[in-house]
């Protein structure tokens, strides 16, 4: 795997991301993926939870092209609410792990007005590279 994480020297490190990823192979775009199952239902209401599902959905997208969360090179991340996104990062911490491990890709986080499932609390999309 042709990876590297792009780290000035003189910046602090980040916690949970990187500020960039340098990266050569087959790509693999993955649209937003919300809290809902293989069957289109929702897993949950809260935030956690849905984020946890939505990041099942993409190791199951990546799994189609055989990959894997180590493969991810970039996170875009939509929330209906800052506030509740932060205040769950502990419980989101310990999801992210548990469905990705200890790989933290690029990463962007967006609040928007609503997402296109009125129910959805948030969406990520994906990007890897194999």
């Amino acid at each position: 795997m042709a990876h590297r994480v792009l780290q000035p020297s003189n910046w602090a490190k980040p916690k949970g991301y990187a500020n960039g990823i340098e990266a050569t192979g087959r790509q693999i775009f993955i649209g937003g993926q919300i809290g809902w199952d293989a069957d289109q239902r929702f897993v949950a209401d809260d935030f956690v939870g849905q984020a946890r599902q939505a990041l099942a959905n993409i190791v199951a997208v990546l799994a189609e092209a055989d990959a894997g969360p180590e493969h991810i090179v970039r996170l875009t991340w939509y929330v209906v609410d800052m506030d509740e996104y932060n205040a769950c990062q502990r419980d989101l911490g310990r999801a992210y792990r548990d469905v990705i491990g200890p790989h933290y890709p690029a990463m962007a986080l967006i609040q928007v007005v609503r997402l296109a499932e009125p129910k959805a609390r948030v969406e990520v999309e994906a990007t890897a590279v194999v």
